[in-house]
């Protein structure tokens, strides 16, 4: 008997990593089911952090190909800055032609998408969820040697901001610089008759949409990449990581809720938005956009809604597709949060006013990437850069960004429907124009 319960003891070790790899094997079948890349990154965040802890030595060897996956995102940013930034200004940035509308849903966006980030900001630094997570050394070391300098004075920080070579700005990842070039060239492009600006748009628009489809494509390397980072990192820090990782994602959510609580609640009321049919409406577009984690599949459903509900269609039709390029609410939460937790584990202290300077950089790389699944990586990966933080930690969050990025997404939906709602109560308009039969018959099926 004494032996027989010796031998199962020394078993039960391989016992448990059969079951283990046997839930995973079953997991992936699952997936197969599924035409989402969501159910294969889970399956490869658990793989990888399995792999970590069997074999750690074989496991740290993978991350040349988590590194393949970041040099294809580096690649995405620039071009996506510019070309989202560019025909966000240049197509709805026109405040002649807009008018009022236009005015009004600029200073209502940029507001909110502020209070956005300051919430993500506060969230993060109140748990500290990235602290105790100890990144490799080499790998710390050697990324914060290579990365773009932080300026330590604001006339410093301002003259980095503004780029004196668009080409080198692009070569070294000055993604800021993009940034401002493409807000001026935005600008300018606006201020010229229909005729000579048409061309120039539809080309930004065609290169929006290229890297878009881009970052799709790299997406379906996605699981590859997410399994050899956590692969990676399991191996090097040990299966303690899962917890931090636990800590931010409740962070996350708890950042989400306080956004709808103390920002989206008193505007719904200062503006006496009817919050009962206001919920009614939005809740199957936020349902579409909470399943599928694209904005972009609760847009037609969206706008029907807010027209239904009493918003003038020629307000709905501006205010929720600028919303998509300028009022990324969820997002922009996400994406402060993200930062500051890249940091904490990265052991770098950001000052207060290094931490207001990465807001004021996030105000304007994040616009125009709500469509696209796991698109805020490129504008994460951009700011890490920019302030000088290490990326390791980035591929870290991808365990947990499909689940972040549900919420994010619900969040830009229903930020953006009660924009219109907004704007149209400020313009004294809500309720007063005849919705169509054809929206009606498309809300009741």
């Amino acid at each position: 008997m004494l032996g027989v319960a010796l031998s199962a003891l020394h078993a039960a070790p391989s016992v448990a990593l059969a079951v283990r790899w046997a839930a995973i094997v079953l997991l992936a079948v699952f997936a197969l089911r599924r035409r989402t890349l969501t159910p294969w990154i889970f399956v490869a965040m658990l793989a990888g952090a399995e792999l970590g802890f069997d074999a750690p030595h074989f496991a740290i060897g993978l991350r040349v190909f988590s590194d393949l996956f970041l040099r294809l995102i580096k690649s995405i940013v620039a071009p996506l800055i510019f070309a989202t930034l560019v025909t966000g200004i240049a197509g709805h940035g026109d405040l002649k032609s807009v008018g009022r509308i236009g005015i009004k849903s600029l200073v209502y966006f940029e507001v909110v998408t502020t209070l956005a980030l300051v919430v993500g900001l506060v969230a993060i630094n109140l748990t500290q969820a990235g602290r105790g997570l100890i990144l490799p050394a080499s790998t710390s070391a050697a990324e914060v040697a290579t990365a773009a300098p932080t300026a330590s004075h604001w006339q410093d920080f301002l003259l980095h901001v503004f780029p004196e070579n668009i080409a080198k700005s692009v070569a070294e990842g000055q993604i800021l610089q993009v940034a401002v070039f493409a807000v001026f060239f935005g600008i300018a492009l606006a201020g010229l008759s229909e005729s000579r600006r048409a061309p120039i748009i539809h080309l930004c628009e065609s290169l929006s949409e290229v890297m878009f489809r881009f970052t799709n494509i790299v997406m379906y390397l996605a699981p590859i990449g997410v399994g050899a980072a956590m692969a990676y990192t399991v191996g090097h820090m040990g299966l303690g990581v899962l917890v931090n990782l636990g800590k931010l994602l409740l962070t996350i959510y708890g950042a989400l809720v306080a956004l709808v609580l103390l920002v989206f609640l008193p505007a719904a009321l200062l503006f006496r938005v009817p919050l009962r049919r206001f919920l009614a409406a939005v809740a199957e577009p936020a349902t579409i956009a909470f399943a599928t984690s694209t904005s972009e599949a609760a847009l037609p459903r969206a706008m029907e809604a807010m027209e239904a509900l009493g918003v003038p269609r020629r307000i709905v039709a501006f205010v929720i597709p600028a919303g998509y390029s300028f009022n990324l609410d969820g997002s922009a939460l996400y994406l402060s949060a993200a930062s500051i937790f890249v940091a904490q584990v990265a052991g770098i202290h950001l000052s207060i006013g290094q931490q207001i300077m990465m807001l004021a950089t996030l105000m304007l790389t994040s616009k125009g990437v709500a469509g696209v699944p796991r698109a805020v990586l490129v504008v994460l990966l951009a700011t890490a850069s920019s302030f000088g933080l290490p990326t390791e930690p980035i591929f870290v969050l991808l365990g947990v960004d499909a689940l972040a990025d549900m919420a994010r997404t619900t969040v830009n939906v229903v930020g953006n429907c009660l924009a219109s709602v907004v704007v149209a109560k400020w313009e004294g308009e809500f309720g007063i124009e005849p919705v169509s039969e054809t929206v009606l018959e498309g809300m009741a099926e």
